[in-house]
């Protein structure tokens, strides 16, 4: 095969030496050819549609799933616009209120603001394990969920920030219950 190759390029060349006409093929003056401008603005208007889309999408169909949150004073404030959507409410439990019901499992109680307290109603049976009534306060409570147009608070969800004993002035722990974990 490569004999038949290297015989038919020699012939080629001989027939250029006869007609004295160079070998090598110019170029054409103009360049590289130019692409079709309609295929470009096509392509171009392709990828602003389908961007334009995905921005239109965050913007109106995640709407309903945003979830604000909120301390219980600016919850109580705008309550007319915020009724019905699901809201985190940040507050401390009023000392007290805690209340269990068994038959429907539900757990119910109050928690406040500087200026007002919320109702809040808990339809399920398991709570955190950080999250005890003390009668001196300072539990911090963030629950999730919807307020009802009665003004009371149904949380899905209810998480208890655990209170730090470590005081980093004296870079020791704080007195109080011992834990497990402690060393004697």
């Amino acid at each position: 095969m490569s004999k038949k190759l290297d015989e038919e390029l020699a012939q080629a060349l001989s027939l250029a030496e006869q007609q004295e006409t160079p070998a090598v093929v110019k170029p054409a003056a103009s360049g590289a050819p130019k692409p079709r401008p309609s295929r470009s603005i096509g392509l171009l208007a392709t990828l602003l549609v389908m961007v334009g889309a995905l921005v239109a999408l965050f913007l109106v169909g995640f709407k309903e799933a945003a979830v604000y949150a909120t301390p219980v004073d600016q919850l109580l404030a705008s309550k007319d616009k915020l009724t019905g959507r699901k809201v985190r409410v940040e507050g401390e439990l009023v000392p007290g209120t805690l209340a269990k019901r068994d038959s429907p499992c539900e757990y119910r109680f109050q928690i406040h603001g500087t200026q007002a307290a919320l109702p809040v109603r808990y339809a399920q049976c398991v709570i955190p394990d950080t999250f005890r009534d003390v009668p001196s306060g300072g539990v911090q409570v963030t629950v999730e969920g919807a307020l009802t147009a009665e003004g009371n608070f149904e949380a899905s969800l209810v998480m208890a920030k655990c209170t730090s004993k470590y005081d980093p002035n004296s870079h020791e722990m704080k007195g109080g219950a011992e834990g497990p974990l402690s060393s004697n």
